[in-house]
């Protein structure tokens, strides 16, 4: 209970105990929720600026469970899930590299996103191989729009952990196995390149 005083009240030494009207309580439900909606147009902002990617999916038919293991095994990697509201996920991409991608946000849609730019697909794509109601419909990279069949070819490359294996391993090797990655596409030989120079900064 609050205590509400008038001046007359308080010069008097008399009080009344008063409900909070309906029209104030609204208002402050108003303030509350508008202040939690810019709190999460901020972070889905941050989210697109940040990520080194960003897959989109629909979860309609997901259980909770099953979406607790999807989030479980992407924090395993470094990754996150976040089922979004739409209609601040549009206000959050206006005006940014990534505002292309809007159109995907209709329906029951949830994010995967994570800094290697292929730990999150390779989690959303393994996952929606094992359950239908888990759809990758896009995706975003950098300023590189993806389409399902984008984010799915970044999940068949390796990570930049399984890179830095494979790095430590090679050596490790004989030189005809050096060899044999320097005459590997340029694409993978670019990524093997970039995951050293990575090791080397953690150094």
């Amino acid at each position: 209970e609050r205590v509400f005083c008038s001046w007359w009240q308080f010069r008097t030494g008399r009080t009344s105990v008063l409900p909070p009207s309906a029209q104030g309580l609204r208002v402050w439900r108003e303030k509350v929720e508008r202040a939690s909606k810019e709190e999460l147009v901020t972070q889905y902002n941050g989210i697109f600026t940040n990520a080194g990617v960003v897959v989109v999916t629909h979860y309609s038919g997901l259980s909770v469970p099953e979406i607790d293991d999807l989030r479980n095994q992407m924090a395993e990697v470094g990754g996150t899930v976040k089922v979004t509201k739409n209609r601040l996920v549009k206000l959050a991409l206006a005006g940014t590299s990534a505002e292309s991608i809007s159109d995907l946000f209709a329906g029951p849609t949830a994010i995967a996103y994570s800094q290697d730019p292929v730990a999150a697909p390779k989690v959303a794509a393994q996952f929606a191989k094992k359950n239908d109601n888990l759809v990758i419909i896009g995706g975003i990279m950098d300023q590189t729009v993806l389409d399902a069949d984008g984010v799915k070819n970044l999940a068949s490359l390796p990570s930049l952990d399984e890179l830095r294996g494979q790095l430590v391993g090679l050596l490790n090797s004989p030189a005809t196995k050096v060899a044999g990655v320097l005459q590997a596409p340029a694409g993978q030989l670019a990524r093997v390149m970039g995951a050293k120079a990575a090791q080397g900064d953690a150094a």
